[in-house]
């Protein structure tokens, strides 16, 4: 099998789905895991996951996203916003509305693609570390940027700026449907801050009788966005910063299982999915450790700032763990990241 790289990281995935992969584990949505989530379907409710994308409020929570700016479409100088189209045709009745939006595509309820976090890792096992993506994909050459790190020459400058590999729109070309299932950790931990690592997800699935297979797409109720709903776009960053549940990205039992587990995605309710900062670590080590164990290594989509509470209050009150879910992303080619509005269905 050629691939562009000669060797891989440790535990990853690299090749598995084939030397060309850019989904990684949403492979394993196979056409029986759909059917597996659409079996989940007694009642016929549905659940909107997504909050409103003008949500948290601010850029307290990241100062590089931005809410979105709303605008009408002009005709030269007029916006057409309850245009009439007699301004331009006196005979028509038409009264016409027509927008944009200038769009931070992970300010809210979103999906990381592949190409969000990469790692310094040898590829070419010639001793030298470069900038690589899941699936060897490389910086420069598979994902573009305009600003020159580390003093290398870029090898396509001038070139499309953005993910030429590994984009969001890969998975939206897939579609992201199958069996959710859900791990209520605000149930058990409430509202205060907890590292959640292999032994305390353990006893949380255990507790509530949740099943992982693989292939399952594992969602995570930590009560997170139920507070950035509550402050209605006016983030409390004092209160934020000690609240609720996150994975414990240095357990390396916690990564093991999620390796182990097959699961396809993770979708959280909260900020970065893990715990962030990350538990201090002495020497190189990745900021972010589980955004590098999935999406670097093994492919696994992170979903993060879902509205998952009244699902997950649901699913509690009837006895349930499991659900149809429907996630698309944007089909936009070259993004790094995506909106997403997720549908559960009971």
């Amino acid at each position: 099998m050629q691939t562009r790289w000669k060797q891989r990281p440790p535990g990853s995935t690299w090749g598995d789905f084939g030397p060309d992969d850019q989904i990684g584990r949403l492979n394993l949505l196979t056409p029986e895991k759909v059917l597996q989530g659409v079996a989940e379907v007694r009642e016929g409710l549905v659940f909107c996951l997504s909050l409103p994308l003008d949500f948290p409020g601010g850029n307290k929570l990241n100062p590089r996203r931005h809410a979105p700016h709303l605008a009408p479409t002009y005709r030269e100088d007029t916006p057409y916003l309850n245009f009439p189209l007699k301004n331009v045709d006196p005979q028509a009745s038409d009264v016409i509305s027509d927008d944009q939006v200038t769009l931070w595509l992970q300010y809210s309820t979103q999906w990381d693609s592949l190409a969000h976090v990469g790692s310094w890792f040898d590829a070419d096992a010639d001793g030298i570390a470069e900038r690589v993506y899941y699936n060897g994909y490389r910086a420069d050459e598979h994902v573009v940027g305009p600003v020159d790190y580390g003093g290398e020459t870029p090898r396509t400058m001038g070139q499309h700026v953005g993910a030429r590999a590994l984009g969001i729109e890969n998975y939206a070309v897939k579609g992201i449907q199958g069996r959710g299932v859900m791990a209520d950790l605000h149930a058990h931990f409430g509202d205060a801050r907890a590292a959640v690592g292999y032994d305390e997800l353990m006893r949380v699935l255990e507790a509530d009788r949740v099943v992982v297979e693989p292939g399952d797409l594992l969602c995570l109720h930590t009560g997170f966005s139920a507070h950035i709903l509550r402050m209605e776009r006016n983030p409390d960053m004092s209160v934020l910063d000690s609240a609720c549940a996150c994975l414990d990205g240095r357990d390396e039992k916690l990564l093991a299982w999620i390796t182990e587990s097959g699961i396809a995605a993770i979708c959280a309710d909260n900020y970065a999915v893990e715990l962030y900062p990350a538990k201090p670590k002495d020497g190189t080590r990745p900021a972010l450790p589980l955004h590098e164990h999935c999406l670097f290594k093994l492919g696994v989509p992170l979903g993060e700032l879902w509205w998952i509470s009244d699902l997950a209050a649901w699913l509690r009150a009837n006895g349930r763990n499991r659900f149809l879910l429907t996630a698309p992303p944007l089909r936009l080619p070259g993004a790094v990241g995506s909106p997403a509005t997720p549908i559960a269905t009971v």
